[in-house]
């Protein structure tokens, strides 16, 4: 029996889906489920117990899947040693994040992460906020970036930076002319806003009752690059990280307004399972997004 097919296994069950444990091992789902009988034809027991809309293991699965757990978690460990031995970073890593850290935060340190670790292979996917804490929880991804994490069960948070929110408006709305605005200048705009599930928008909703503001909603969107279009075409205005409108603000497409006598931030971590076996690559991946490097950032 190849460990390959142990962390087939428990993909299955940490996912509940043949599908997915596909996707995570690269693989069709028919061979997922030739692996799951060639393991039920040498214990000689049924393993997983398949319903209309979930699984579940049986109880020979369920002593299956902890000693698996604990074979994969020794090879992980003894990978690590050898990696740390030769003095290389290999092997793959999959990275779970937002649209607008993973399209406008992520790309020098992925750049930078692929130019020290050749060997290391990091797969970015992008995702709805509960869809990654869901995600690491289960182990469908090795690390989840997000915006204004929230500790939950089973998840360790890992600080990372701050990023600046700001107003922007198409460069012909009056509001673009000044220096700077109050949260009180935004009063019955049209706004175009993440939707409600969104942190990002469920921050700004708290600071904007706060302040006793109410902006007109005309529009609601999942990720930021649909945001920063609407505006452009002056459906409105809206609140965002600085970092991601950098290019439209180069471009003049937008103007980026920050806030007068106020700093509103949008605060980022790193999600990772509480006792998981950290890679090297994992453990140099967090290392160099924490890190204040000037060439990194640039």
């Amino acid at each position: 029996m190849q460990i390959e097919t142990l962390k087939i296994f428990c993909d299955i069950l940490e996912t509940r889906s043949f599908s997915k444990a596909a996707s995570l091992n690269y693989i069709s789902q028919s061979a997922v489920s030739q692996q799951v009988r060639g393991l039920e034809e040498r214990y000689r027991r049924k393993l997983i117990e398949r319903g209309k809309r979930t699984l579940s293991p049986t109880q020979a699965g369920e002593v299956l899947y902890e000693g698996a757990k604990e074979i994969l978690e020794n090879f992980v460990n003894m990978e690590n040693k050898l990696q740390v031995l030769s003095n290389s970073i290999a092997g793959s890593l999959r990275v779970a994040t937002v649209y607008s850290v993973g399209l406008h935060e992520l790309p020098p340190y992925l750049k930078a992460f692929m130019r020290r670790f050749p060997a290391a292979n990091v797969r970015l996917e992008y995702s709805r906020s509960n869809r990654i804490y869901e995600d690491v929880s289960s182990g469908a991804v090795d690390l989840g970036i997000v915006a204004y994490p929230v500790r939950r069960s089973g998840l360790e948070i890992i600080p990372l930076r701050e990023d600046t929110l700001v107003v922007i408006a198409a460069p012909e709305h009056p509001l673009a002319k000044k220096k700077s605005v109050t949260i009180e200048d935004l009063g019955r705009e049209p706004f175009v806003a993440f939707e409600r599930d969104v942190p990002t928008r469920r921050n700004i909703d708290r600071v904007l009752r706060a302040q006793g503001t109410a902006v007109e909603i005309v529009m609601e969107f999942d990720n930021i690059e649909t945001i920063k279009r609407a505006v452009e075409v002056e459906v409105g205005i809206s609140i965002v990280p600085l970092i991601s409108v950098q290019s439209e603000v180069r471009a003049k497409s937008l103007v980026a307004i920050p806030f007068k006598d106020l700093t509103l931030v949008r605060n980022l971590g790193i999600l990772v399972r509480k006792g998981r076996e950290r890679t090297q690559a994992m453990s140099k991946f967090i290392e160099l997004l924490q890190s204040e490097d000037v060439e990194v950032r640039a």
